[in-house]
């Protein structure tokens, strides 16, 4: 299938890159109000993908995402349930922890989305490019080619590369893999934004998520997001989502490393210094 791909022109101003809402109403509600507080406009605002997620109020979570107004590419959640698919499309190896509770959330999520939802997803992009200070931006989930791909700071700069080459872009937005990283090579960058809705196993209840500025040029700054997780918690629990999951949510560290290589499990429980 060709990639839809829109190009928002040339940006200007502060902007706020984010991406792994999961269904985490809370998380958003602090995201929106922290760009409200730095006075970036919805159209400043880009998420990469995976709106819907692990937590338990997947609509409200897509309606204030939808009357917030800000752009967003398909992660692979919305791309299985705009095409009604039976899986979350994460890449998670078969029989693994990870895998069965995917079974349960996003079984859940889909039962509890209107049936015009899948409208909205189907007006979303596979990735997004402007210009920004100077230089050709690209947004992605997992990578250009794989919407699933788990590409981590440890990932060999080859295949991100190739998202680069794919999209003429100096520098890619990227989600999917859950942790907020750098990785530059010479006069291009990789940055993950981080995720919103689930912790980054640093052992810290705050999310993360990035800021760009173009005031002195081309400036990045990953950002940590506080958020009434303890709401969140008990959202899961009355809709008997994975406990596991919920644990996350306030002791930070993840349930399993399933996805990690070794270079990101060792990081378990360390504070990031990005």
């Amino acid at each position: 299938m060709d990639k839809k791909i829109i190009d928002l022109g040339k940006k200007s101003g502060k902007m706020l890159l984010f991406g792994g809402v999961y269904s985490n109403l809370q998380a958003l509600s602090s995201l929106t109000q922290m760009a409200q507080e730095y006075h970036i406009p919805p159209e400043n605002c880009i998420c990469t993908g995976d709106i819907i997620g692990y937590c338990g109020q997947p609509q409200e979570t897509l309606d204030k995402f939808k009357d917030w107004g800000a752009h967003s590419i398909l992660g692979n959640v919305e791309i299985q349930l705009r095409d009604d698919e039976e899986d979350c499309g994460c890449d998670f190896t078969e029989g693994s922890r990870c895998d069965g509770f995917s079974e349960i959330w996003y079984a859940f999520a889909k039962a509890n989305l209107h049936s015009n939802t899948r409208d909205f997803f189907k007006s979303l992009p596979d990735h997004i490019r402007f210009d920004y200070a100077g230089k050709k931006i690209g947004v992605v989930h997992g990578s250009y080619d794989q919407v699933s791909q788990f590409v981590f700071k440890s990932t060999d700069w080859q295949e991100k590369q190739a998202s680069l080459a794919a999209l003429q872009a100096e520098v890619i937005i990227a989600g999917h893999c859950g942790l907020p990283f750098v990785d530059q090579q010479e006069d291009q960058l990789w940055l993950n934004a981080g995720v919103i809705g689930m912790p980054a196993n640093d052992g810290n209840s705050e999310t993360w998520a990035m800021l760009i500025d173009d005031a002195n040029g081309f400036e990045y700054k990953h950002i940590q997001l506080s958020y009434d997780y303890l709401t969140a918690i008990e959202e899961m629990k009355k809709n008997h989502l994975p406990q596991e999951y919920a644990q996350t949510l306030e002791t930070g560290i993840w349930d399993n490393m399933e996805i990690l290589p070794e270079e990101e499990r060792l990081l378990q429980g360390k504070k990031f210094y990005l």
